[in-house]
């Protein structure tokens, strides 16, 4: 299984390792903090987070009394962890029929992620099911049908264009039937206006919550890593429409962007639950900070 260090190569190799490169030695100098700063929004941390870090490193070494730029491998390392909201359990499923629910535009990784994270839940010994609630279009169904099946895990779908409420509602009748503890719903990633993102949303939230105890209990945004500045922005529109708990980033192997996780954390403040690190069905791990910031700066 691929882990987060071996994932953050293209961004490491493209532009972090441009930051311990002029980071390795001699005084820090205005020019020390431009470079820094291009390079950091070069890296796609963002403009607004590339200028907190940077204003944070300078306070840091006017207060420890710092010349070396040496010393700011230590201080950088320390600051983007300080972006980090605090790790805590990555999922909260201490319920009779944990239910996920699970958004993200088209084309995102939605419903690779959810396979994944099925796979990784079953093989904690939990019994999963998952509800094909993207009706909006057929291929979804069909794609969630497939990886359901590779990964051994059942699905309740109904027709395409049909009523996502329907299958949710469904779903939850199945699961309780079978003695299922974890629900993992789909949801339609079309973004063409707030407004019926959020109406669907509100009735998909409506019916589990009329059906399952205080559910959903997490409603998992997944982003694209390769969309860098542009995720951050899919991100908001969502928030505006959903009530998130948490991130799951994926395709984070395949991104020389993976700065865009600092803003994620810096302007969101939204913890980041997984990770995508390959393309292999096991290829899907816990968010772990230290282990993010070893794979942007190299070991310590």
């Amino acid at each position: 299984m691929k882990g987060i260090f071996d994932s953050l190569r293209k961004t490491r190799n493209a532009v972090f390792g441009q930051i311990i490169g002029i980071l390795g030695g001699g005084e820090i100098t205005a020019e020390s903090w431009e470079e820094l700063e291009a390079l950091l929004i070069q890296g796609d941390v963002g403009v607004h987070t590339a200028l907190l870090l940077v204003e944070r490193l300078r306070e840091a070494v006017r207060e420890e009394g710092l010349y070396q730029t040496a010393d700011l491998q230590r201080l950088l390392r320390k600051e983007i962890g300080a972006l980090f909201p605090e790790q805590t359990d990555p999922l909260n499923l201490d319920w009779p029929l944990a239910v996920i629910l699970i958004v993200g535009v088209n084309g995102s990784g939605k419903t690779t992620s959810i396979a994944k994270l099925a796979l990784r839940l079953k093989k904690q010994g939990r019994k999963v099911i998952l509800a094909a609630g993207d009706t909006f279009r057929a291929a979804a169904i069909e794609q969630l049908s497939i990886w359901g099946e590779r990964v051994g895990v059942p699905v309740v779908q109904g027709e395409p264009g049909g009523d996502p409420g329907a299958v949710v509602y469904d779903a939850i009748q199945i699961a309780k039937s079978r003695g299922m503890d974890t629900l993992i719903i789909d949801t339609a990633g079309r973004l063409h206006t707030q407004h019926n993102l959020m109406e669907e949303m509100k009735k998909i939230r409506h019916i589990v919550s009329k059906r399952v105890a205080w559910g959903p209990h997490e409603t998992l945004l997944v982003l694209d890593a390769t969309t860098g500045q542009n995720g951050l922005s899919q991100a908001k529109h969502f928030l505006a429409a959903v009530d998130v708990s948490g991130i799951v980033l994926a395709k984070l192997d395949g991104s020389a962007k993976g700065g865009m996780v600092l803003s994620i954390s810096a302007q969101l403040e939204l913890p980041i639950r997984f990770v995508g690190t390959g393309e292999r069905k096991e290829d899907f791990a816990p968010f772990d900070k230290d282990a993010f910031i070893q794979g942007l700066l190299g070991e310590e």
